[in-house]
């Protein structure tokens, strides 16, 4: 089994290729996030990558404001920081062990979280803005399980939205984006 750093790295390396080819003129766009368009997207992902470094060494966190980081000219980088010492904090020791948030949830729990968050909110980023997105094969078998427990959850707190319906035998990242709520087909038009 990987670790939630290890499994980080990889949602990373493939994430910061997307996040660098969004165009400001994207920063627009619908995404297949109701609520956010692309710059608010990152934004939220910006803000869920520094509140969860917390989290991994079990500190309090502070999501009541959400920070306009694309207004920064360097945003990227900073994305790209912020990302590497989310893995950095995923792999300290004991980051995975115990209970960690307001919720006291399993600290690995809380890994698959932002493990999620971070996974399909590229997706939905790539999406947007016309990219292409793979997420790693070994991230998407972790998450298919994972995203199955907390959906119910999730769903109760407004993380998810209703499952798609896809075929039960469809791609695993398919049926993971279903799981929470997206409809794989999405397009901007």
């Amino acid at each position: 089994m990987k670790s939630i750093s290890e499994l980080l790295a990889a949602t990373t390396e493939r994430a910061l290729p997307v996040l660098r080819g969004v165009t400001e003129d994207a920063l627009t766009a619908p995404t297949p996030c109701p609520e956010y368009d692309v710059r608010a997207l990152i934004n939220h992902l910006l803000q869920v990558v520094v509140n969860f470094q917390a989290l991994a060494a079990k500190q309090g966190t502070d999501f009541s404001t959400t920070p306009d980081r694309t207004a920064e000219r360097d945003w990227r980088e900073i994305f790209a920081d912020e990302t590497t010492r989310l893995v950095k904090a995923w792999a300290e020791p004991g980051a995975e062990e115990g209970t960690t948030g307001a919720l006291g949830l399993p600290a690995r729990t809380v890994g698959h979280m932002v493990l999620a968050d971070l996974t399909v909110h590229v997706w939905d980023l790539a999406r947007a803005t016309g990219q292409e997105y793979t997420p790693d094969p070994d991230v998407v078998a972790e998450l298919g399980p994972a995203v199955e427990e907390m959906a119910p959850q999730a769903r109760r707190y407004g993380a998810f939205g209703e499952p798609v319906s896809v075929p039960a035998d469809g791609p695993p990242f398919v049926r993971v984006l279903a799981a929470t709520g997206r409809d794989p087909r999405w397009s901007p038009s």
